[in-house]
């Protein structure tokens, strides 16, 4: 490059004299014009600096407010509005920032390609975190559960008290609280019990071969009808499923909303096995006829069998 096209030195360079040559009468005599010009220029790049950061940080505010406006009127999942207005909020910030180190003068180019190269270290060093990372964000996304559900994830099942950007936290039945990792929900199979309002209760109902299946089947039915949880919609299923080995088994199968899933299976199995009782309908257990055959002199020496001997006619 020819010396004619070389940038010249900014004016507001300060021009001090060597230190060897410093004195009273040269402090005295020095023009601190130079001084006073870079001071102003300096100062002024200061304020714009900081007016750009006050201005931006309460533009990002302004916006984030609105997308939380906004997320209202939708009815939006507040663990997932919560989630887009923080990475919003911090993307803001982080353009905010980089402005203001620009009008200072920072070189931003390497300001990014520091921080590129920070995130990626970090992320080298925490793939685990940042898997569930990610997990969590599906999980937020599409909501394959919300907080409230009962659900079984990872071999775990209970209520969904939780969901964070790393891990769900579940409370079991009888109150204990687990912590499941968010990439081992999304690498496994999600049950959600509260998915939908109906569910239907599988029930296995066994009598004994000499009952009458007509009247067993008409008595379950009748159970099933009169019972204020049963749905009328979709209808009960009352059948003959199988010969058992020792019973002939009905599948009896009713709908129920699903908040009262547990109390009416409970309530129908004592209901059912009352009313069968009373209609003298035996639910039999499983049982062997054992026949014992034993040849003349190969009794057991402790053995206490009493001989019976008919007499002729």
């Amino acid at each position: 490059m020819s010396a004619e096209t070389e940038t010249p030195e900014s004016s507001s360079a300060i021009d001090l004299p060597p230190i060897d040559e410093l004195s009273w009468e040269t402090i005295q005599n020095y023009d601190y014009s130079g001084v006073t010009e870079f001071l102003t220029a300096a100062s002024l790049q200061i304020l714009a600096a900081l007016a750009i950061f006050l201005i931006g940080k309460w533009l990002v505010k302004r916006v984030v407010k609105f997308v939380d406006r906004s997320f209202q009127k939708t009815k939006l999942d507040r663990t997932l509005s919560d989630f887009i207005e923080n990475i919003i909020y911090v993307t803001g910030m982080v353009l905010v920032i980089v402005a203001a180190l620009g009008q200072l003068g920072v070189q931003t180019t390497s300001f990014a390609a520091a921080i590129a190269a920070a995130g990626l270290a970090i992320g080298l060093a925490l793939q685990g975190s940042l898997s569930n990372f990610a997990a969590g964000f599906l999980i937020i996304f599409f909501r394959p559960f919300k907080a409230g559900d009962y659900v079984e994830v990872a071999g775990e099942g209970g209520t969904v008290e939780e969901i964070s950007i790393f891990t769900t936290r579940l409370v079991t039945p009888d109150n204990r609280e687990i912590t499941v990792p968010n990439n081992n929900i999304t690498t496994d199979t999600i049950v959600n019990y509260s998915a939908k309002n109906k569910r239907r209760i599988d029930l296995v109902i066994g009598v004994s071969y000499d009952a009458d299946l007509k009247k067993t089947q008409k008595l379950l039915m009748s159970i099933l009808e009169k019972h204020d949880n049963v749905l009328k919609d979709p209808a009960p299923l009352v059948e003959v499923n199988e010969l058992g080995a020792s019973s002939v088994d009905f599948i009896v199968r009713p709908w129920v909303k699903t908040d009262v899933f547990w109390p009416t299976r409970w309530d129908l199995l004592q209901t059912i096995k009352v009313e069968l009782d009373k209609a003298g309908i035996g639910i039999p257990f499983p049982q062997r006829d054992v026949r014992l055959f034993i040849e003349d002199g190969q009794l057991p020496a402790n053995a206490n069998i009493t001989k019976k001997t008919k007499k002729a006619a």
